[in-house]
């Protein structure tokens, strides 16, 4: 069966949208055109997609199974069209682990690479970010990598990077020069989101001992050392370079013996050719030889 591509964009942009107005005007065509496209889609798939009702517009079981590959085909479209023309566009590159400000990371190296061009989104998580890559609607993405990861995506470790504990300036431990991981054991870790969604906490938390957890919301990082300072009892752990906000009553304590690394990583499809993340990843092996990110050892480090 052949696709109209403008049928399944129109179905596409409706399924996000959840209104056709709105999608009507991201297409620049009237409802009545837009509602046209998609019962002729729906016609030549033998299936309705979409659930027009007092209630507002829903997805179908079969449109919510429609849409991914709808979208992979869109971006494969795309794909085409761009290679035809000659097109050069920005690298699309998807960060996450906010809270740990990847930017900092990401910004000077890509800032140092010639003639690279990113556009950069924020994706919620590993698998969200995954997901999108998948479906073809990033290109790369930049964050903590951790196990299981879907089919399809590889990845490289370019930045290991030494985490701090944060904790009240009311801390029994809080005028300790440096602490070891197991000193955290009668603490309480705060966790901004659950423990699944945070794998390095998680693993943090349970090799070390950590038995008692409480979590929040991730508000940002002003309302993360705003929490940690009001709680004389719990921590929790950010990168070292990582600078804390001017909020009063709160320490950054490096830990030691061992040191626990954060890693940070690019991912992208592993179907590629070349690898879009090929330059950028260049750009972050010459900073990690100039600045030391890939040092790692297993006698005096920590790397879960």
């Amino acid at each position: 069966m052949d696709l109209d591509l403008a049928q399944v964009r129109a179905f596409v942009l409706t399924a996000e949208e959840l209104h056709f107005g709105r999608a009507a005007v991201e297409l620049s065509i009237s409802q009545q055109a837009l509602s046209k496209r998609i019962a002729a889609l729906e016609a030549r798939l033998g299936a309705r997609l979409l659930d027009r009702g007092g209630q507002g517009v829903r997805l179908t079981e079969a449109g919510r199974r429609f849409l991914a590959p709808a979208r992979q085909a869109l971006a494969a479209g795309d794909l085409a069209v761009a290679a035809v023309r000659d097109e050069r566009r920005p690298l699309r590159v998807d960060v996450w682990g906010h809270l740990y400000a990847p930017m900092r990371t990401l910004a000077p190296v890509a800032a140092r690479a010639e003639g690279l061009e990113l556009e950069l989104g924020h994706g919620r998580d590993l698998p969200f970010v995954a997901a999108a890559l998948l479906r073809g609607e990033t290109d790369i993405g930049f964050g903590r990598v951790h196990p299981p990861l879907p089919e399809g995506l590889t990845h490289r470790l370019v930045r290991l990077e030494p985490v701090d504990a944060v904790v009240s300036a009311d801390h029994s431990l809080a005028a300790e020069p440096a602490l070891r991981p197991e000193q955290l054991r009668t603490s309480v870790l705060w966790t901004p989101g659950p423990l699944d969604r945070l794998d390095f906490l998680g693993r943090f938390a349970d090799h070390f001992g950590v038995t008692s957890r409480e979590q929040g919301p991730n508000l940002g990082l002003d309302h993360f050392a705003g929490r940690i300072a009001a709680d004389p009892g719990c921590f929790s752990l950010l990168p070292a370079d990582c600078p804390l906000p001017d909020v009063p009553g709160v320490r950054s304590i490096p830990l030691v013996d061992p040191i626990p690394l954060y890693a940070w990583s690019l991912l992208w499809r592993s179907s590629g050719e070349p690898p879009p993340a090929g330059p950028l990843v260049e750009a972050f092996l010459e900073e990690a030889g100039r600045s030391r990110w890939l040092e790692y050892d297993p006698r005096r480090d920590w790397l879960p």
